[in-house]
């Protein structure tokens, strides 16, 4: 009897997860057909994505992540100071 309810309760979990990978498949359409409407107004996709990925990130993990970057563009001379120095030469 105990596999019988095993059974049962295994495929509905298993139906339960087909059911949200559906409704996930369909959030991503929709998520898709928001950017395209995005683009189709002028808007960079592109850097749409990025703000939505920082904005889902604590503010001081931003920040870190932000401040590494800097640090990295200054040691590769890719600050608007070393940008700028290059155009004078």
């Amino acid at each position: 009897m105990s596999d019988v309810i095993a059974a049962d309760q295994l495929r509905q979990l298993i139906e339960r997860i087909e059911r949200l990978e559906e409704e996930k498949a369909a959030m991503g359409q929709d998520i898709r057909e928001v950017y395209a409407e995005a683009k189709a107004h002028g808007f960079d996709t592109k850097i749409m994505r990025q703000v939505v990925r920082l904005r889902k990130m604590e503010n001081g993990d931003r920040q870190e992540q932000e401040a590494v970057l800097e640090l990295y563009k200054s040691a590769l001379g890719m600050t608007a100071h070393h940008e700028a120095e290059r155009d004078q030469d």
